[in-house]
């Protein structure tokens, strides 16, 4: 049955064929809708009512599809609502940090089944996979959710990530590159990995601020600085997968040494790993500060929340630090919006919690650099949910890819 058996040893030809395309339209139509009637699914993927019924019937049988309930009469009988079971279909979706990783277990109706878990590892963490496959395993089994009836398993990670092969060629292990392989072979489901910010930008998209915007810019503001792209209502990969590298663009000469191996790139200014340094810097040169006050003999212990938090104290040190990094994004972000002329910026990531306190630097810079006519009218919000817009982000992801009507 589609979904529960190895589809590619089947070899389906004919009518068999046929009606595992259907039963994904169905699945798919049903995933993007909620409840649907026989009717109108039979209008959709271009069967008689029968011939409908008869699919839905085996997809009841199989424990995917549920009834609902009866829809409004338009003068006959009221039509039976069907839709998808909420424990039968689950995936896994984790979205990787610079220092740790996140999973979260979902149904078909983007609801979170389980509370999330925080894993410490990265990219380039050999045991990268095997701790993924060991958190997630109990995370399922606390609450009770068979395996079976997990169908995929996605990953978020920072770096030049092909997401069509599966491959992150920014970690530094050859050998570790193809995160795909490695992960469907731990967890011996469907695969699909991408970077973090391209996914958080489709979870705002579908999901958040930039819902029902054409042309967004989202921006991933935490250790490192990672930008999505959503282009005429899609999500904006590139030609070989890597677009939204705005953070390693020069942005000083003769600047500071980045992690790509370059100098001066955007990231080396405005990441919140910079952040912490020059606090460190002020604090350790005895600036006067509430950060000094604090921190002066734990200095490493020091995050970007309390920088945060004393600029909304009125801390000038804080406030003067936090500036500079959006000064420094909302002119890079100037030549980004002249390019592609979107409509709406949404900010995320932890030092988007600084609200005001770089909003307000943005939109000068902005103003200073670019055309009043292009950037008039874009709006510049801080995304309300960006702690969970990468994992929901790819949750869309993986059941779109499920549901596809591809015989593969």
């Amino acid at each position: 049955m589609i979904l529960l058996e190895n589809i590619k040893d089947k070899k389906l030809t004919g009518n068999a064929l046929k009606n595992y395309r259907r039963k994904k339209k169905i699945l798919s139509l049903l995933y993007q809708n909620d409840t649907l009637s026989a009717t109108f699914l039979s209008k959709q993927i271009g069967v008689s009512l029968p011939t409908a019924i008869s699919l839905l019937k085996d997809l009841g049988e199989s424990k995917l599809v549920e009834v609902r309930g009866s829809g409004e009469s338009k003068g006959g009988r009221r039509p039976t609502l069907f839709g998808l079971k909420r424990d039968s279909i689950f995936v896994i979706s984790c979205e990787l940090g610079r220092f740790n990783g996140k999973i979260g277990v979902y149904n078909s109706h983007n609801e979170l089944v389980a509370p999330i878990t925080v894993v410490e590892t990265s990219i380039d963490d050999d045991d990268l996979v095997d701790k993924l496959y060991a958190e997630a395993r109990h995370i399922l089994e606390v609450n009770n959710i068979d395996y079976s009836r997990v169908f995929a398993v996605g990953t978020a990670m920072p770096g030049l990530v092909d997401s069509i092969n599966g491959i992150n060629y920014t970690i530094k292990k050859e050998a570790y590159r193809n995160v795909a392989d490695r992960l469907s072979m731990k967890f011996g489901k469907m695969v699909y990995i991408n970077n973090d910010a391209r996914m958080e930008a489709y979870g705002e998209f579908i999901f958040g601020a930039a819902k029902d915007h054409n042309d967004a810019v989202i921006i991933n503001w935490n250790w490192g600085l990672g930008i999505g792209l959503i282009l005429g209502g899609k999500l904006y990969n590139g030609a070989t997968g890597f677009a939204g590298e705005l953070s390693h663009t020069k942005f000083e000469e003769d600047g500071d040494l980045c992690i790509c191996g370059k100098r001066g790139c955007l990231e080396t200014v405005v990441s919140a790993s910079v952040l912490i340094q020059r606090a460190k810097d002020a604090i350790s040169a005895g600036k006067i500060s509430q950060l000094t006050n604090r921190f002066q003999y734990k200095i490493e212990e020091l995050q970007p929340k309390d920088v945060i938090d004393a600029a909304k104290l009125g801390d000038e040190l804080a406030i003067t630090l936090l500036s500079e990094l959006g000064q420094a994004l909302g002119k890079a972000l100037s030549n980004t919006i002249q390019l592609l002329n979107p409509d709406i910026i949404v900010i995320g990531g932890i030092v988007s919690r600084a609200n005001q306190y770089i909003l307000t630097p943005i939109q000068q810079a902005i103003n200073q650099h670019c055309l009043e006519q292009i950037s008039g009218n874009i709006e510049i919000v801080i995304s309300e949910n960006w702690e969970q817009s990468g994992l929901l982000g790819m949750t869309a992801k993986l059941f779109q890819k499920l549901f596809s009507d591809m015989y593969k």
